[in-house]
């Protein structure tokens, strides 16, 4: 069984370690885990594994984040990965940094990247794993937010938060994402 996992993010050292990169991050963080490297591919930064007898596809799409949707599809139909097997971790501010949540399926709530995943795929239902980032923002202020780095405060939590992500990963390929839902979306980070 095959299985895509994409984080969202925009390539570019200036975006390294944001907000907005955080599924970047989880996706290094699965295949460090793991012992993967990325490369380059066709719209794409890409690394392959092979784990519990499962193949896994991780990409980080080159095409910055408003773009998502052209690489998303691309490798899906590369790799011939049903819907059910995609899994897209994005960043979220409408969740507090507390919070993960998987879901089976929803709206892009704003989220350019899931917006343009969502109107190349032509669906809103694929799996997808909400990192919150909180919404700590003065009024017009949420493209500086989610383009700033983390503070020296939130760091510590990010790195714990980011580690569960990748169980919560290894969980959604091994038993399931329903199963997987109702422990991830219990959990309360703190402090």
């Amino acid at each position: 069984m095959k299985f895509l996992l994409i984080g969202l993010g925009n390539i570019g050292s200036e975006y390294e370690y944001t907000r907005h990169n955080i599924g970047f991050d989880v996706v290094d963080a699965f295949a460090q885990k793991h012992g993967g490297f990325f490369g380059v591919g066709r719209l794409a930064q890409v690394c392959e594994l092979k784990w519990k007898g499962k193949k896994l596809t991780l990409v980080k799409p080159t095409t910055y984040m408003n773009l998502s949707g052209k690489a998303v599809k691309y490798w899906m139909e590369k790799e011939s990965v049903a819907l059910e097997q995609l899994l897209v971790i994005v960043d979220d501010i409408a969740l507090p940094l507390s919070r993960i949540r998987l879901r089976p399926s929803g709206s892009c709530a704003g989220h350019n990247g899931l917006r343009s995943i969502e109107e190349t795929l032509l669906t809103d239902k694929y799996p997808r794993l909400r990192f919150g980032i909180g919404n700590n923002f003065p009024k017009g202020g949420q493209a500086d937010f989610v383009l700033d780095r983390w503070t020296s405060e939130e760091s510590p939590l990010v790195k714990r938060k980011v580690e569960k992500c990748v169980e919560v990963i290894e969980n959604f390929i091994t038993i399931g994402i329903e199963r997987t839902m109702n422990e991830a979306n219990k959990l309360e980070f703190t402090l």
